[in-house]
């Protein structure tokens, strides 16, 4: 695909960025666009590998090599078409997903690979700009009704699908808007809301009803939910944070990420009010936690004007290249350095909060150890303290953004009697089904906290289950990635 020597002849090369400076100033997408004449050149780098073990790395089974292909003979239509086989929502992965295709991309075994997340925000926002993206309404109706809770990634991508196949869907959200943590959990700098926004009108103009500030479980119950819909779909996410369960954690100056996040994009967004708790303007700020979420508070800790930021992670500084236990195409557990990384703040590794001090109430110090991994005989890895090795840093404001452990489910089992997993997530078969007739679940909610391209998946493949359940046992929906008939 592409071009046969385009992968010798031409390096991988990365969309330019706003200075930092500059974007440290704003809340606006720091990325820019490629020049189409480099987008061409990269998608001519999608070489002639034989088996595409991209296809394996996408949970939505993308057609990456073909829609490359176009790109580079220029037929930008033709790619638009093919990415949206199975991708309702390249805007959003082209810009959120971590792309677990290029960690399996056979480039990748010993060189760069193929830019395939850049390649399907590319290939999107032409289809906007040429006009290509238009509402298409289903050419009938079925009569039957599906009620969606929640409208992040997994709900949108199975309303899209549910109304597409002729269902009247209502989809329910408790915030004031629609888009879950797509909204408020994202900040601007990675997504900004008009980019949100163009989609939610998009879907209005299909026929996809929203209902915001509708708290399902708390103003309405699920069981009146579900009397008013023909089945019913449980993606509102899984948000119940991880603790810290340390002594002084109730001191003021500790919150967690999510609440920091939302409160920050509420305020971009031109709603809500200025909390000092939740402001790091002027504070030494620590963040508990290294992944996207610990990422996305240092931005915005920067963009807030913190007097200084650290970003403590729990376990050891990885590898700068592969281990010898993570071949490929595995996800490659290597040292990364992120868009917010890149800006400012400090890193820690191997470092484990033992406790909080502070005075009248607000905190002060972090009082925290070095531990080391340790490997037994025939067990499993382990962190182990390291003797005399306690480090104390001043702190004004503690994020905590140490991840998630499932759904809120407040009243889903006595109202429903949906039962939920060892874990706390929402129990599910192979189809997405619950214990409850006629209740699907998807996305973080069934699964756990991953990735918005795992929400998209599973939510088109609940569509596709809620579309056989509704229709008799056979569904119009297509499968997934290669095996699509459309």
């Amino acid at each position: 695909m592409g071009k046969p020597t385009g992968f010798m002849e031409w390096a991988r090369v990365h969309p330019h960025k706003r200075e930092k400076q500059e974007r440290l100033g704003d809340y606006r997408e720091f990325a820019l666009p490629l020049a189409p004449e480099e987008a061409k050149r990269q998608a001519g780098r999608c070489m002639d590998c034989g088996v595409p073990f991209c296809h394996q790395g996408c949970p939505l089974g993308n057609l990456i090599p073909d829609f490359n292909e176009a790109v580079y003979r220029g037929r930008w239509r033709e790619a638009y078409d093919i990415l949206t086989r199975t991708n309702g929502f390249p805007e959003m992965t082209g810009r959120l997903c971590p792309a677990p295709c290029e960690a399996a991309c056979v480039l990748a075994i010993d060189r760069d690979a193929v830019t395939i997340e850049q390649m399907e925000k590319e290939i999107a926002e032409r289809a906007f700009t040429e006009g290509w993206v238009k509402p298409r309404p289903p050419p009938r109706r079925t009569g039957r009704t599906v009620g969606v809770v929640g409208s992040g990634p997994a709900g949108l991508a199975a309303a899209a699908q549910l109304n597409a196949a002729g269902h009247s869907v209502t989809v329910y959200e408790r915030d004031p808007k629609a888009g879950g943590l797509l909204r408020y959990g994202i900040p601007d700098f990675k997504l900004e809301k008009s980019v949100v926004d163009r989609r939610l009108a998009l879907m209005e103009a299909e026929g996809v009803v929203f209902r915001t500030g509708v708290d399902v479980g708390g103003s309405v119950s699920f069981r009146e939910l579900r009397g008013r819909h023909d089945a019913l779909l449980l993606a509102m996410g899984a948000r119940r944070a991880r603790e810290l369960e340390v002594p002084g954690r109730d001191l003021s100056g500790v919150v967690q990420a999510m609440e920091y996040l939302e409160h920050q994009n509420r305020l971009v967004d031109g709603h809500g009010e200025q909390q000092e708790r939740l402001n790091a303007a002027g504070k030494r700020v620590v963040i508990l936690g290294g992944g996207d979420t610990g990422s996305d508070c240092l931005g915005t800790a920067l963009r807030q004007g913190a007097k200084s930021v650290q970003q403590i992670e729990l376990f050891p500084a990885p590898p700068s290249v592969r281990a010898l236990d993570n071949p490929w195409p595995r996800w490659p557990v290597v040292f990364r350095t992120s868009s917010s990384q890149e800006e400012g703040g400090e890193r820690g590794f191997a470092m484990q909060t033992k406790r909080l001090v502070g005075t009248d109430g607000k905190l002060e110090t972090l009082h925290a150890v070095k531990v080391e991994v340790q490997r037994s005989v025939g067990g499993g890895p382990r962190l182990v303290e390291v003797p005399d090795s306690e480090t104390t840093l001043e702190v004004d404001l503690l994020i905590l953004a140490m991840g998630f452990t499932g759904p809120e489910t407040t009243g889903l089992v006595d109202d429903l009697g949906v039962a939920l997993s060892p874990r706390g997530t929402v129990q599910v078969d192979k189809r997405f089904a619950t214990s409850a007739d006629g209740v699907y679940s998807a996305g973080d909610a069934s699964r756990g906290a991953s990735l918005i391209v795992w929400a998209l998946s599973d939510g088109r493949e609940a569509a596709k289950s809620i579309d056989a359940y509704l229709s008799g046992g056979v569904s119009v929906l297509p499968t997934r990635g290669a095996d699509s008939p459309f």
